[in-house]
Order: structure tokens, then sequence, then C-alpha cells
């Protein structure tokens, strides 16, 4: 499949914000938002009049960087949750956060979605017991996330456990760190979603 292979840092520069796709750096002093918290380019320093279509597309490219999705992708999503009964906005985020590789990050078990995607990838987890290596894998409620018995002793997830309790794990998902096992109580509401997004934007951007 086809991924972004550019600057991590470069993304959030673009959204002005930290968008947290490089695990640990990001929170400290190198990360290059704090040194340099304008967007990238020539006239990145320079003024711009965001017009009403600049911010739904800004909001929207937000939300496929920090889940780490392409384009295509993004938009299928966006067409699934249309369809779907609720609202749209909030749909589209629970699709997003059902992902196997954002599970696996909310866990606690990978520093960065894209680091959580790679240990999917390369089969470290299991889903039910089964072998799952694909990273968009949607995760249902009751399901149980677990690390390979054979991948345990690799070295990141002996730093997950050493390191357990440092990222808020969200409600909807209960994480025993000792097992490396995490269960899936519930599709997560909105209220418990804290990816700073206004999905509305989205829903604005795609429907005209």
């Amino acid at each position: 499949m086809a991924r972004y292979a550019g600057a991590d840092c470069r993304m959030c520069r673009r959204e002005k914000m930290k968008l947290f796709l490089k695990g640990s750096k990001c929170e400290s002093p190198k990360c290059p938002i704090e040194i340099r918290p304008y967007p990238p380019g020539e006239h990145g320093r320079g003024r711009s009049k965001d017009s009403e279509y600049l911010l739904q597309l800004r909001e929207k490219q937000k939300a496929r960087r920090i889940y780490g999705v392409l384009e295509k992708q993004f938009r299928g999503y966006y067409e699934e949750a249309n369809r779907k009964t609720g609202k749209t906005g909030e749909v589209l985020l629970q699709i997003l956060e059902s992902r196997l590789d954002n599970v696996v990050y909310r866990a606690g078990w990978g520093e960065s979605r894209d680091m959580a995607r790679q240990l999917v990838k390369h089969g470290h987890i299991r889903v039910n017991g089964r072998k799952v290596d694909i990273p968009s894998y949607r995760v249902s409620a009751n399901d149980i996330i677990e690390v390979a018995e054979k991948s345990r002793r690799m070295v990141p997830f002996e730093i997950a456990q050493a390191r357990a309790g440092e990222r808020p794990v969200p409600p909807w998902l209960e994480v025993i760190s000792g097992q490396l096992r995490a269960v899936v109580h519930s599709v997560p509401a909105r209220q418990v979603i804290d990816t700073p997004v206004q999905e509305q934007l989205i829903v604005e951007l795609y429907s005209k």
C-alpha cells in the first residue's frame, strides 16, 4: 500500500500544532515545531487569510495525518460513515479509532501510530488469538488484542511494559499491561475521543 514517506515533522509544522507522529521526540525540546512554529517552505512565515474552504481542508488533512491514512482510504471512510446512522463526523472518528494500528497505539505498545502500524504489519499482534497483520483491520466490541507470545521479549514491548501507565488509556479500552493484552469494551463515543479535530468541518468539505 502507498504510504507517505516524507518528514513527519513537516506535517506538524504545516498544521501549526503537534500531531505526535514521532513518539517521545514530540515531547522533547528537539521537536522542530518548538524551534520553528510556522509552516515549512519559503513563505511559511507569511500571513495567510484562512478562507472557509482552507479551514475545512486543513482539518481534513490534520485528521488524515494524525491517523496515517492516505486520501483515497480516508474518503472511503467518510463515505462509509455517511451511509451509517448517526452523525457522520462522529462515525468517521469512530471508524478511525477502531483501526488496529490505532488500538495498538492507544494501548501504549507503540510510541506513535506509525510505530504501531509497523508492529501490526510485522505480525506481532493477535486479535482473538489469530494473527492480524493488516493495520486498517477494524476491531469490534469484546475483541481481545494481545502481543504474540514469541514477540513479548522484543525491546519495544519490554519498554512498553516498563512505561505502562505513562500515557492515558481511553475508557473504551482496558489494557492489562503485565500480559500485553487489551480488551475493547465498546465502540468509542465521541466524548472520549481526544483527537484534536473538528469533524464537522470535514463533513462540510466532503459535502460540497
